[in-house]
């Protein structure tokens, strides 16, 4: 079986789009293959700045022989409709076979379509997979009308095996295919022949052209880190720009150079930034000192100096960098030592959004949430305060405008400088955490103050103006924000209850964007609902003390609620794919949503956590179906007697042991149980309630139901309910699948 080898050749590729153009090579390819009908063994994908290649091991040589069969007309029909089908199949009449059916007889023809040899099929495929490419950005050059990322200058395909090389015929808009390529553009110009992938890759390897990324990848990150354990410095890992750099070079030569003295008091986030977006260079830090001195760069020859002319070219473009960084710092610092609120000012006139008014306006319904959230996270609520409305002070300075990537962080810097405490700016930098599943959540509660209100506002802002997440559209990451504060609450066993604030929150909203209501009321539902936490006492309240209230402060009785629950119904979806990872089923975490309390997402989890653990053993299993033919045996006779089984059931009127021993253990429980979610030791709870599965057991083993007794029917049905009850206090054990 030959082996394929196709090398697309062109100018340079941009290092972002590499990796995605190879895999889609591979895919359009041998989709295309094994839907002709052949088959490969294996498949390998490369690239390189100025090519994209493709290895096929052990290709079939041909498609096999496909037979189709069709079904024709009756025998009886007219002379037309046989020469409409004769003409369709390609066939003679006496080709065609005649078979029986209920109506009587049929012509039937079977048509086979002959394989295919490899070189045909690539010749088809190839061709049209070049000029369909799903490039992000392309271009057409020259007067041809091929589009591709960049010229494209020549392309190698040949098949190989034992026999020899041979080139499969096709051109692509007079670009003919050949069995020849080049080298590293300045060391080893020219082209030559390849016989194979194995001659293709050594030959490459001796033209200074390294072929795999993966390799060219390590070969710049031994030669880096060598480089900087002799001078006694380190290299700052980054994964995304080393990706970049290999994706830069065909030939990976590493040189190292010295940052200007004036420039190393820089943060070293400030310099890391601006060498790697700018220039693409590695930081190298003194391990001691945690200071960024130098920098690696990666050329992509060899020079007869020793990289020397280019380190001198790049040492003066990075200067000239580092001087406008330099300068945006000390500005930055001037501003920040004298009247850091100016920044805070000059976000008035920056719009965060058309609906929900400016950055500054956001940044006041911040710092007061984040002061009603302090007592709760443990934190001042002064210092929270202070906190949020420095928060975002950053977004004004020309730092954080240059490198927008470095918001918080020079925030933080910032707020150190103007003599804040150094938990005031740690909040500055950590209130944007946690960005994501695996990003780090903040514990200090001033942090954490400043991080859920900054969160809990964008939520309940796009939630007042109806901009919710669609489908996979989610333009303003709100689900990102809903897990950053599931994650939040969880990571520091917050007990709060979020109905209330985001409550609170929409009605601040609601009084930014809404200038027709009346602030004095909106203070007072606002206080109202920081004493008692719920909404509609809260409304009631004020309503009934104030008079002549706007209508639009009337229509929030049911807007807010309406928000409100829909919000918090978004978290908790948002909570059942985050404890879905962590393996707690979805129908325990609906068990658990069902009973009062869920906006407490602590509580919620806890009480999940000891459910699930208890599912999994043999008596929370048999447990469950107890309650389940409980359950149904009293809905069948609720509906059959229309009446309701509420009455408590009554123990003289038990007949036999186990049902005598079900009220004991019922009553057992039921001893156990309260003491033990009012303290929320949920897996006390759910102890205590497995010492009900033996009795259930024994009783439906043993009593019947629906007994011909009226009254000891009805006080067994009542019995039933109290099993029912029971066991809903820890959880609604109808909604567990299974």
């Amino acid at each position: 079986m030959p082996d394929l080898l196709l090398e697309l050749f062109s100018e340079e590729i941009p290092a972002r789009m590499q990796r995605r153009a190879a895999e889609d090579l591979k895919k359009l390819v041998t989709d295309a293959l094994v839907e002709a009908g052949l088959t490969y063994a294996g498949a390998g994908v490369f690239s390189t700045p100025r090519r994209l290649v493709l290895a096929l091991e052990g290709l079939t040589t041909e498609s096999p022989d496909v037979t189709e069969e069709r079904k024709g007309p009756r025998v009886d029909a007219p002379e037309k409709a046989l020469d409409g089908f004769l003409r369709a199949t390609g066939l003679s009449k006496d080709q065609l076979e005649i078979r029986d059916d209920k109506k009587g007889q049929t012509y039937f023809a079977k048509i086979v379509k002959p394989g295919r040899s490899a070189e045909d099929i690539l010749a088809n495929v190839i061709p049209a997979t070049i000029r369909n490419f799903p490039w992000p950005k392309s271009m057409r050059w020259g007067a041809g009308n091929l589009r591709w990322v960049r010229p494209l200058h020549s392309i190698l395909c040949i098949l190989s095996d034992d026999n020899g090389a041979r080139v499969v015929p096709f051109d692509v808009d007079g670009i003919a295919v050949g069995d020849t390529t080049e080298g590293h553009r300045f060391m080893a110009p020219g082209r030559f022949a390849v016989t194979g992938f194995d001659d293709y890759a050594a030959k490459l390897k001796k033209a200074h052209v390294i072929l795999s990324a993966e390799e060219r990848a390590d070969h710049i990150w031994h030669d880096a880190t060598n480089m900087a354990f002799a001078a006694g410095l380190e290299v700052v890992e980054d994964k995304g720009l080393l990706a970049e750099v290999a994706g830069l070079v065909e030939w990976p030569v590493v040189l190292m150079g010295a940052i200007g003295e004036e420039f190393l008091g820089l943060p070293p986030e400030v310099l890391q930034t601006s060498m790697r977006e700018h220039q693409k260079f590695f930081s190298v830090k003194n391990p001691t000192t945690g200071r960024i001195e130098r920098f690696i760069t990666v050329a992509n020859r060899e020079t007869a100096d020793h990289g020397a002319t280019i380190l001198a070219g790049n040492g003066k473009v990075l200067s000239a960098r580092l001087a406008d960084a330099k300068f945006f710092w000390e500005n930055d610092l001037r501003i920040a030592k004298s009247d850091m609120s100016a920044w805070t000012r000059s976000l008035e006139n920056v719009t965060f959004h058309n609906k929900l008014g400016t950055q500054a306006a956001r940044i006041d319904r911040i710092a007061a949430l984040a002061r009603d959230l302090a007592p709760v996270v443990g934190a001042d609520p002064d210092q929270a305060e202070t906190a949020a409305r420095i928060a975002k002070a950053d977004l004004s300075s020309e730092m954080v405008y240059e490198f927008p990537e470095l918001q918080g962080l020079m925030g933080r810097y910032y707020a150190e400088a103007a003599g804040y405490p150094a938990e005031v700016a740690a909040a500055a930098q950590e209130h944007y955490s946690p960005l994501g599943p695996s990003d780090d959540v903040p514990t200090a509660p001033l942090s954490v103050a400043v991080a859920l209100a900054d969160k809990l506002d964008t939520l309940a802002g796009f939630w007042a103006i109806d901009e919710k997440p669609t489908g996979s559209k989610d333009p303003y990451a709100l689900r990102r924000a809903a897990l950053g504060v599931i994650r939040l609450v969880l990571v520091n066993g917050l007990r709060l209850n979020l109905d209330r604030f985001i409550d609170a929150q929409l009605i601040r909203i609601e009084a930014a964007v809404n200038h027709d209501l009346d602030d004095s009321a909106l203070e007072e539902l606002l206080t109202e609902i920081a004493d008692h936490g719920v909404f509609g006492a809260a409304f009631h309240a004020v309503k009934d003390r104030l008079d002549d209230l706007h209508d639009d402060f009337l229509a929030l009785e049911n807007k807010v609620p309406d928000a409100s629950d829909d919000l918090l119904r978004f978290t908790h979806d948002r909570l059942k794919v985050h404890l879905r990872d962590q393996g707690i089923r979805h129908d325990v975490i609906d068990a658990c949503l069902a009973l009062p309390g869920s906006d407490d997402l602590a509580l919620l989890v806890n009480r999940a956590e000891a459910l699930a653990a208890f599912l999994a053993s043999e008596d929370g299993e048999n447990l469950v179906q107890g309650y389940k033919r409980a359950a149904n045996i009293l809905a069948q006779a609720e509906e059959k007697d229309g009446v309701e089984y509420r009455y408590g059931a009554d123990v003289k009127y038990a007949e036999t042991a186990e049902e005598k021993a079900l009220f004991a253990a019922l009553s057992q429980a039921e001893a156990a149980v309260a003491p033990a979610l009012a303290s929320d030791d949920f897996p006390a709870a759910m102890s205590a309630m497995s010492a009900l599965r033996a009795p259930i057991d024994a009783f439906f083993d043993t009593v019947q139901v629906n007994a011909d007794n009226a009254i000891l029917r009805r006080n067994r049905l009542n019995l039933l309910h109290e099993i029912t009850a029971s066991c809903g206090k820890i959880a609604d054990l109808s909604r567990i699948e299974g």
